[in-house]
């Protein structure tokens, strides 16, 4: 081969190669190490989309959800039985935070209905501490009232009279979290006891009278 065609041939190999090449650490698609770089990169500065998936796994685990009589704040023997199953799963994960929100039905002023909220939601806090729950893990500082009802009714209503348990982020001060081990934390397995979830049957029978103020 002559030079000059010699030539020729690198210089159209290079364009070749030049035109398939990637900067190291750009995406490379599903299987690629610049993929494998974003995810970690995202893993250790946001947080948040684990927290997510952690609230996913926490509703599919367990009920989240307790309800309560008219005009009151005491857990019923139903609510007790869903707030230790609560405090079963939260136990697994040592390194995570939980909010619960007080709800009311739609009955009364906004000011009293709030209130009632928030008695609702410490009221689950006190429980799950009884069962061995750090409260500085759990928060009840948030109360909706009545401004988020599941049943659009003026009326007297059981399912809008709830609090909601809900993972509300990690403690920042954990080895893990603070190595970014968000993900270990997220599936890691959940260990049942040896009691199955209990199984609830019925409803609350609910006499409402003459009450005045929110519900």
């Amino acid at each position: 081969m002559h030079g000059s065609a010699f030539t020729l041939t690198l210089c159209a190999a290079a364009l070749t190669l030049a035109g398939c090449t990637q900067e190291i650490g750009n995406s490379l698609g599903s299987t690629g190490y610049g993929s494998a770089t974003a995810h970690n990169l995202q893993v250790m500065t946001n947080p948040q989309d684990f927290a997510v998936n952690l609230n996913s796994k926490f509703n599919a685990s367990v009920p989240t959800t307790i309800n309560f009589a008219f005009n009151s704040a005491v857990l019923t023997p139903e609510a007790r039985a869903i707030l230790a199953q609560q405090a079963k799963f939260i136990r697994q994960f040592p390194e995570v935070r939980f909010r619960v929100y007080g709800h009311t039905d739609l009955v009364g002023s906004n000011a009293y209905n709030k209130a009632l909220g928030l008695r609702r939601a410490k009221a689950a806090v006190n429980y799950l501490t009884s069962q061995g729950i750090s409260r500085s893990r759990l928060e009840a500082i948030v109360s909706y009232g009545k401004t988020q009802p599941l049943v659009l009714t003026n009326a007297p209503n059981e399912q809008n009279r709830r609090t909601v348990t809900e993972v509300s982020g990690f403690v920042e001060s954990n080895p893990m979290v603070m190595n970014g081990k968000y993900a270990q934390i997220v599936f890691r397995d959940y260990v049942t006891s040896a009691q199955p979830p209990t199984q609830l049957t019925g409803g609350e029978s609910t006499s409402v009278g003459t009450v005045t103020g929110a519900k």
